[in-house]
């Protein structure tokens, strides 16, 4: 199996060094971010399979970085995670063309399924959202 290349974007620094302590034995942790130009200039930089993004960071949301990433970068699938659970919220996620989308209260079991199904080019929601 490839080695997936992760950038993983969140306001929260604690939050950053949680999710590279518990994915760097199952991805390549090219980079992270702490506000949204941080991961487009972290994706442009890194060129990864796969950003993690929160939707809720300063100068840019989430939103907006998925939104530009689609059009200058297209190739990097883009899985959010997130505390916003509410329908609007995964509906506009998934409208900006990300594949996944995590809550962060299942992130232990859902985060790194959700990378593997979009890499592969599939779709994943954490299952509390499909109810």
């Amino acid at each position: 199996m490839a080695t997936i290349g992760v950038v993983l974007a969140d306001d929260n620094a604690q939050v950053l060094a949680d999710l590279r302590e518990e994915l760097k034995s199952e991805f390549r942790i090219l980079g992270t971010a702490t506000n949204g130009e941080e991961a487009i200039r972290e994706v442009l930089l890194h060129d990864p399979d796969v950003i993690v993004l929160d939707i809720t960071m300063p100068l840019l949301t989430g939103l907006q970085v998925a939104s530009r990433l689609r059009e200058i970068h297209p190739r990097t699938k883009i899985v959010f995670l997130t505390i916003h659970e509410e329908p609007e919220y995964v509906s506009a996620g998934l409208a900006t063309g990300a594949l996944g989308y995590v809550t962060k209260r299942h992130l232990s079991t859902d985060l790194s399924r959700a990378i593997r199904e979009v890499f592969e080019g599939g779709t994943f929601l954490s299952p509390i959202l499909k109810k």
